[in-house]
């Protein structure tokens, strides 16, 4: 079946729909990882967005629920150039054509995904539609009626309903035992040590995974709970996630974040980061192009070195309005902006990017071993900025 992708310049492609039929519309979202389509699609910071993946063949290891990052994809399409119809890997349960369907996912392929990159570069972001049902012209019509992203709440559709105490997963409780050199051999996890509460802006299943392999009792509780509800839980520290959207409509969340700041460490990761900037005083702006894919440069400060990061925002910190209890601490190399932070007095501290995940219990050179020696150092009354 033919099916429309069309762009709010009034770009067109007509490709093969892929998944299930129908009509979509989002914001144009280019990734270029090579690997990690299945977290991609369910990660719940692409909430409300079409993905695109540049990389020409995608699919070609099929689909293991357990690899997802929440119950179900979260973009709104997918945008590719060949879609594998047959995978190969024996931890595959389906393939991903059948994926799609199931959870009624609308796609297209047969189209030049690098083209739309391009495009993307020149022109920034822009809306999109795809469509097996309507014409060109009224799916582009459709493009440009789409409510951009920043105006909205995704947050509000990722969230948790409700407080849970995650109980973790089959891949939660064990590490690869780096002693031997060999990666299939594995130790127990760390005992519970540190208490953690989530704040739940669309947190990634690696996040709450990760914080258990570093010793913490996860909690994660609803992007509206209030300061006082997560001061009751009694928390070592706060971690506030990733998520989809910007910070403009979370103004009541940023005002309860603020008052945990004096009270106990604070972190976030990708929006989350943010939301901590935000809540101090600080501004974001939306990128003319966001930052998506695996390859994001990020340099740090004080040592000069660079990690290649992965990253999922379209919208960037304002370093002329960062508050004076934050410093930065590293930097994107491709557009200089704002890649982590971390409080001067007081045990703030924040990433642009999604924390690779901790090698071992005491991975201090990570931002969950980070977590780790800041709440040590705090429980110690020797915390030092």
């Amino acid at each position: 079946m033919k099916a429309i992708l069309a762009l709010e310049d009034g770009t067109t492609f007509e490709g093969s729909s892929i998944g299930a039929t129908g009509t979509v519309t989002g914001e144009v979202c280019c990734d270029t990882s090579v690997m990690g389509y299945q977290e991609i699609l369910t990660d719940p910071a692409c909430s409300g967005r079409v993905l695109v993946m540049t990389y020409p063949l995608i699919g070609n290891y099929g689909v293991c629920e357990e690899d997802n990052e929440s119950s179900a994809p979260q973009a709104a399409g997918l945008v590719v150039t060949e879609l594998a119809r047959l995978h190969c890997n024996w931890r595959a349960r389906e393939g991903m054509e059948p994926w799609l369907q199931r959870h009624n996912i609308v796609g297209i392929a047969g189209i030049d995904t690098r083209k739309i990159a391009t495009l993307q570069r020149h022109k920034g972001g822009q809306r999109c539609c795809i469509s097996t049902e309507l014409s060109a012209e009224e799916a582009v019509a459709a493009a440009k009626a789409t409510t951009p992203i920043e105006t909205t709440a995704p947050v509000c559709r990722v969230t948790c309903p409700a407080p849970y105490h995650w109980e973790g997963d089959s891949r939660a409780w064990k590490l690869p035992n780096k002693t031997q050199g060999d990666l299939t051999n594995y130790t127990e996890l760390p005992p519970i040590s540190y208490k953690v509460v989530v704040y739940d802006l669309g947190v990634r299943r690696s996040v709450l995974r990760s914080l258990r392999q570093v010793g913490c009792d996860v909690t994660v509780v609803p992007a509206s709970t209030t300061a006082n509800d997560v001061l009751a839980l009694r928390p070592d520290a706060v971690v506030i996630s990733d998520g989809p959207g910007t910070t403009a409509p979370l103004t009541t969340e940023a005002t309860e974040i603020k008052l945990l700041t004096d009270k106990l460490p604070v972190v976030g990761m990708g929006l989350g980061c943010q939301l901590l900037v935000t809540a101090l005083g600080g501004t974001t702006r939306k990128l003319r192009v966001g930052h998506q894919g695996c390859n994001q440069p990020v340099k740090t400060l004080c040592d000069g070195k660079v990690a290649i990061t992965t990253q999922n925002s379209i919208s960037a910190i304002d370093a002329d309005t960062l508050p004076a209890e934050l410093r930065t601490t590293a930097v994107n190399l491709n557009d200089d902006t704002v890649a982590a932070v971390c409080g001067n007095t007081r045990p703030l501290f924040g990433v642009q990017y999604i924390p690779a995940a901790p090698t071992d219990a005491e991975d201090a050179n990570g931002f969950y071993g980070q977590l780790v020696q800041t709440i040590k150092a705090v429980k110690a009354g020797k915390y030092n900025a």
